[in-house]
């Protein structure tokens, strides 16, 4: 009798262990702009570019709440041209479980409800249009996204 609950004593000290373990720290930043097809690929590519450049171990994705089949021309030949390998990027649909282990959520003109506790959550609204000016909206994608690195290098 005593050594069953001495056994059913540890097993209820290891559980305890387990769910008491801190959770390991995100390094997922979720970009999301309205087709997943635009602002959000652009802001992502650059996010993981930079962030490897400067070693922050940090890495993006890109999302849509209404996506796209297929990334944008502009954007396919605009990133293209700017070096980077989409081959097989594809716009995917934004869900609640891409919060799940999150460390940030970027809205670009859009709302994404989010019920978990995120330490970044920001909009950028207002970037220009792709399809009118890519290079005007890259290049303020990729100055947010500078900043947003830089931030979070001081952290």
């Amino acid at each position: 009798m005593a050594r069953t609950q001495n056994i059913l004593l540890a097993m209820l000290v290891c559980m305890l262990c387990i769910t008491c373990t801190p959770k390991a720290e995100s390094n997922e930043i979720v970009f999301v702009c309205t087709h997943g097809a635009a602002r959000s690929p652009i802001a992502a590519a650059y996010f993981n570019k930079l962030a490897k450049e400067r070693g922050l171990n940090f890495h993006a994705s890109f999302k849509g709440t209404k996506p796209d089949k297929t990334l944008t021309k502009e954007t396919i030949t605009g990133l293209t041209k700017d070096g980077f390998d989409i081959t097989a990027w594809e716009p995917s649909n934004v869900s609640t479980s891409d919060f799940d282990n999150a460390y940030g959520l970027i809205t670009f003109d859009c709302s994404v409800p989010v019920d978990q506790q995120l330490s970044l959550r920001q909009s950028w609204n207002g970037t220009p249009s792709i399809s009118k000016d890519y290079k005007a909206a890259r290049d303020n994608i990729r100055e947010r996204v500078e900043r947003l690195i830089d931030s979070l290098e001081r952290e």
